[in-house]
């Protein structure tokens, strides 16, 4: 109880039991009521996470609860249409970009160049991992644009949960959402897209770690091509 006077942020117990209470008591429910339900249980809590690839999770947030912040993480290798994405919505919302503690070149010095090429994992949990976590740290909830269609690594994620690594609630509004309904929403909501969801990148990382897919290959495959790893560790 103390802890959470002087941070404002309830302990975990509380967090997990709202979590699972949700999971039940919102079954079913739209990505919208997922957001509202969201922005009223953790006012002043609860952050965006935004990838800059379709950037449908931010239409309906500037829509239905415009108090919930967008955040970015610029990891310093992304793509150049990423960041002309990332511009592009903040002149709709407010957009917070986050980074790593070390630049690339502090990084390089201490653990060499290229550390995306001899060791991805670390490179994501310095650049990626690192800075999302210390800012949810203060944080009761987090707002995800992930979706389950886009690997298999997901078909058993909920639309709520407690994320115990992070301490706060995940919600992913569109987790349940198809390609097909992905596209619909899109075309219909006039949603900015990174242009290079049309030229042969359905999973857009960073610029290093991301190739073009080739027809009948996994929406994914472009991602860490040659090493076995299929997730930056932010969502692990």
């Amino acid at each position: 109880m103390l802890a959470e006077a002087r941070t404002g942020k309830r302990s975990p117990q509380v967090l997990r039991a709202l979590a699972q209470s949700a999971t039940f008591e919102l079954a079913g429910a739209s990505a919208v009521e997922l957001l509202e339900w969201t922005a009223q249980t953790f006012p002043a809590n609860a952050v965006a996470t935004q990838s800059m690839a379709n950037t449908a999770l931010t239409t309906l947030i500037e829509s239905f609860t415009p108090q919930i912040p967008v955040v970015f993480v610029d990891t310093g290798y992304h793509f150049e249409e990423t960041l002309e994405t990332r511009d592009r919505i903040a002149t709709r919302v407010e957009v917070l970009t986050i980074s790593s503690a070390l630049t690339i070149a502090e990084q390089a010095e201490r653990f060499g160049a290229d550390l995306w090429n001899s060791d991805p994992d670390r490179c994501c949990a310095m650049r990626k991992v690192a800075p999302l976590t210390d800012l949810l740290s203060g944080k009761e909830a987090w707002v995800s644009g992930l979706r389950r269609s886009t690997a298999t690594t997901r078909v058993d994620w909920q639309p709520i949960a407690y994320d115990d690594a992070k301490d706060v609630v995940k919600v992913s509004p569109l987790l349940l959402w198809t390609d097909d309904e992905l596209a619909a929403f899109t075309a219909e909501h006039d949603v900015i897209t990174n242009p290079l969801l049309d030229s042969g990148y359905p999973s857009i990382g960073c610029a290093p770690c991301t190739r073009h897919v080739n027809p009948g290959e996994d929406q994914r495959a472009g991602r860490w091509s040659g090493f076995d790893k299929t997730e930056c560790g932010i969502h692990r």
